[in-house]
């Protein structure tokens, strides 16, 4: 057995060249049958659907089989048949079966039922072979491929910036700190602050809120740069929206106009949603079936239509004029405010029912070093908003003017050093 090539199953799914030998290893999902034959469905991680082994009791014996339960790691070799089951075009009549582990049905968690994730969470170290879990982090790689597939085709560099920083990136988020000191016996200056002086770095640092920083010198080198990497927040928010720790993409591009980094920005959702459309096809009908059931249609949709483009002081006078036929908000609504998620979906979902990019937000509300427009009060930001999340993509023109950025600084209290 250990000389035949293993097939993956999601290859092996797919394969017409029936009465062939074939080799296939992976987990049990469940194991059923009846005196004379048993129907193990095996999973190997590589798709969402099992591929159903069919044993001779009698030729491998019900004892051996026996240890054949839920979560058992096993090798078969066998023909390659046309299944007449239900659901399935193929199937292996097993001639041999190698038992690489078992698990006992007693303790063994992952049994054929529907778990909680909040059970999940408590069996983090098996959570990988649920189908929930597998199909996200297929699609996960798959978006990975994405984007980086979309950069290069479009002349960026892929550049890596620190993960140990001492910028926190004008407030993005509240850092991680990064020490070698004693923490229980922590040297303090004489002003009773913690002297970082003898810490590796000679100063505080912490895990890094985002590369922005790093990637502007990037493109100031080499014209257009993303980078793609962890990124941490100590934000201790427990909501879908926060997290502690994210891959983050960040492109940066010298010369571009707010116009340009639109365009960037649809172009990007629009190619990494259909390139999960064409590769990830069984795991967005697993999660379309299971969780979600107008995910593929809302996705079909995005890459079908145009985004909404429209000034934030445009999307100010949307929201309040729905509010004057009766719409409700919990927070809210005014020139001048920070959009909460509640507007952002209900100018994408129920407004225009298509993804929107929002521009031009008041200066007071974004950072320093976003170019102000000719009105003196508006900035050339823009927020690319997405159904069902709000806001997934944030960006702006740089203020390119010296003596303006500087003003700006000194306005916001953004210090020199």
């Amino acid at each position: 057995m250990e000389l035949m090539k293993r097939t993956k199953i999601v290859d092996a799914l797919k394969k017409t060249d029936f009465g062939e030998d074939i080799c296939i290893k992976g987990w049990v999902r469940t194991r059923r049958g009846n005196k004379n034959v048993s129907f193990i469905e095996l999973n190997d991680g590589s798709s969402v659907h099992n591929i159903q082994i069919v044993a001779d009791n009698n030729k491998l014996g019900i004892e051996f089989l026996k240890p054949i339960t839920t979560g058992a790691c096993i090798g078969v070799t066998g023909k390659l048949t046309q299944s007449l089951g239900k659901g399935q075009s193929v199937e292996i009549q097993a001639e041999d079966i190698v038992i690489y582990g078992t698990a006992d049905p007693e303790t063994y968690p992952l049994q054929k039922k529907e778990h909680t994730m909040e059970f999940l969470r408590e069996i983090a170290h098996l959570r990988p072979r649920t189908n929930t879990f597998g199909a996200v982090f297929r699609i996960r790689h798959h978006m990975a491929m994405a984007i980086h597939t979309f950069f290069h085709e479009r002349g960026f560099y892929y550049f890596h910036t620190p993960i140990i920083t001492g910028s926190d990136c004008e407030g993005a988020g509240q850092l991680f700190q990064v020490t070698t000191l004693n923490l229980s016996d922590l040297p303090k200056a004489e002003n009773g602050c913690i002297d970082y002086s003898n810490d590796f770095f000679g100063k505080q640092t912490g895990l890094t809120v985002s590369g922005q920083l790093e990637g502007e010198l990037g493109a100031l080198a080499l014209g257009a740069i993303y980078t793609f990497g962890p990124t941490f927040r100590a934000e201790n928010s427990n909501t879908p929206r926060h997290l502690s720790e994210f891959w983050m993409i960040e492109p940066e591009v010298a010369f571009n106009e707010l116009e340009d980094n639109m365009q960037l920005a649809e172009d990007f959702v629009k190619y990494c949603v259909r390139w999960a459309l064409d590769n990830c096809k069984d795991d967005l009908e697993f999660l379309n079936n299971r969780y979600d059931a107008e995910l593929i249609d809302r996705l079909k949709f995005v890459v079908e239509n145009d985004f909404v483009r429209l000034t934030y002081t445009e999307g100010i006078k949307i929201l309040e004029d729905a509010m004057a036929k009766g719409q409700k908000f919990e927070f809210p609504v005014g020139w001048g405010i920070d959009l909460q998620s509640e507007h952002e979906r209900y100018l994408v979902e129920k407004h225009f029912k298509k993804p929107v990019i929002l521009t031009d937000y008041p200066k007071d509300i974004k950072a320093f070093y976003m170019k102000l427009n000719d009105d003196g009060k508006t900035v050339r930001a823009m927020d690319v908003l997405f159904p069902k999340i709000g806001e997934i993509i944030g960006g702006s023109q740089r203020e390119d003017n010296y003596e303006k950025l500087k003003a700006r600084a000194k306005e916001m209290e953004v210090p020199d050093k």
